[in-house]
C-alpha cells in the first residue's frame, strides 16, 4: 500500500504542474482524479480474483491515463505515456526496471482493447472500461463493449 500512495501522491503533483487553465482538455481534470482513483479500486479487486500482483495492477491503473493528463488530449494518450510513466516511476525510486517496464507497457497497451496482452495489461484494460461504464462515458467501440460484457459479467 506504501507504493500505491507514493504513486497517487506523486501524480497528483503532476497533475497540478499540468493543470493550466489555458489549456484545454477533452477531459476534465477532477475527472482524471477520479478516474485514477477509482480504475485503480477496480484494478485491484479484478488482480485479487485473478490471482495477479494486486499493488502493481493497482499501481499500473493509477497511471494508465498519464499521456492524457500530460497531453490533455485522447488521441495517442496511452502511447505518450509510455515515457513518462517511466520517469515517474524512476522518481518514486521504489520499483524494479522490471515492475517500471510492466507497468510503463500497460499505459502504452491499454488502448489496444482488442489485442490480448500481460495480466497486468488485460486488467488496465478492463478496469477503464468498467470505470468509464459507471460514469456513462460513452464507448463507441466494438471491442471496448465486448471486453466490458465480460468484465461485467465477472465483477456482478
Amino acid at each position: 500500500m506504501k507504493r500505491i500512495m507514493k504513486v497517487e501522491s506523486l501524480l497528483l503533483k503532476k497533475i497540478k504542474q499540468h493543470d493550466n487553465k489555458d489549456f484545454e482538455r477533452e477531459y476534465p481534470i477532477d475527472f482524471e482524479i477520479v478516474h485514477m482513483a477509482s480504475s485503480a479500486a477496480i484494478g485491484r479487486i479484478l488482480a485479487k480474483k485473478r490471482g495477479v500482483n494486486s499493488e502493481i495492477a493497482s499501481i499500473a491503473c493509477i497511471l494508465h491515463d498519464y499521456g492524457r493528463i500530460i497531453t490533455g488530449l485522447q488521441e495517442n494518450h496511452a502511447n505518450n505515456a509510455y515515457e513518462p510513466v517511466k520517469e515517474l516511476l524512476e522518481e518514486c525510486e521504489d520499483f524494479t526496471e522490471e515492475e517500471i517496464e510492466n507497468i510503463a507497457n500497460a499505459a502504452k497497451n491499454h488502448s489496444s482493447k482488442n489485442v490480448i496482452g500481460t495480466p497486468i495489461e488485460e486488467i488496465v484494460k478492463d478496469a477503464d472500461v468498467f470505470d468509464c461504464w459507471q460514469y456513462d462515458i460513452p464507448m463507441n467501440r466494438p471491442e471496448q463493449k465486448i471486453r466490458l460484457e465480460k468484465v461485467i459479467k465477472e465483477l456482478i
